[in-house]
């Protein structure tokens, strides 16, 4: 897989746990820990695209 092809890829796990987060956000029941869990694989998802977009 080139590089480029594995940055879309991150990119679109990305706006996928964005919309998830969102999602989960509005919905009953769940809890800080599970918001917080997905914020911090969207972050380390940001930071691998950031990484090899440099």
């Amino acid at each position: 897989m080139s590089v480029g092809a594995h940055l879309q890829e991150l990119k679109k796990k990305h706006e996928t746990l964005s919309r998830k987060v969102e999602e989960i956000q509005r919905s009953p029941g769940t809890t800080d820990f599970d918001i917080q869990e997905l914020k911090k694989q969207k972050l380390r998802l940001k930071e691998e695209i950031a990484r090899l977009d440099a």
